[in-house]
């Protein structure tokens, strides 16, 4: 399958400003960052977590504690992956019991990953809270779903694809729309 680039909807300066409002809102809506830690999804969520982890330092001079959450045996299309998923690592290098969890993805679409990253998260503790934290939210929710902290709302044709791109991955930051075509 080849994708096909239509637009780019947020360019790197955009997406630093997205990130930044979202820090604030973050901030605001916590009454600060004590108790609060980041959990990115594997795998752009979590140069996005770093990302938001440093807004909210050079914000409010702290460090908040970071982690990533690996979804993969968590999925309920798992079968569909083939005999091979790619498999990331889940680090929580701290205690989730009683945090305020923020659960930072790039993409928000059905709600499924978030569904697998909750039960993820579940597994290693109690969380007093968990907040999501997303780049774009495309809209076409299957789950009831919905994040706390958005950096864009884009609204798409089920036919059309969101990739957020990283340096980490992608050497490039930038959101672009496009279309997937069966080849």
């Amino acid at each position: 399958m080849n994708f096909t680039e239509k637009a780019v909807i947020m360019n790197a300066s955009e997406m630093t400003r997205a990130i930044k409002r979202m820090a604030h809102e973050i901030i605001e809506a916590n009454k600060g960052v004590e108790n609060l830690a980041l959990l990115g999804v594997q795998r752009r969520g979590v140069p996005l977590s770093r990302m938001l982890g440093d807004a909210i330092k050079s914000v409010e001079g702290t460090e908040v504690p970071q982690g990533s959450v690996d979804i993969t045996f968590y999925r309920d299309d798992l079968s569909t992956l083939g005999p091979t998923p790619q498999v990331s690592s889940t680090e929580m290098p701290f205690d989730v019991n009683e945090k305020i969890i923020i659960l930072v993805d790039d993409v928000l679409y059905t709600g499924r990953t978030v569904r697998a990253a909750l039960d993820v998260i579940m597994d290693w503790g109690r969380p007093q809270a968990i907040r999501l934290a997303v780049l774009v939210d495309r809209g076409h929710r299957e789950l009831p779903i919905r994040p706390d902290f958005v950096g864009k709302n884009v609204p798409t044709s089920h036919r059309e694809i969101i990739k957020v791109k990283v340096m980490e991955f992608d050497e490039k930051e930038e959101v672009v729309v496009g279309e997937v075509d069966g080849k």
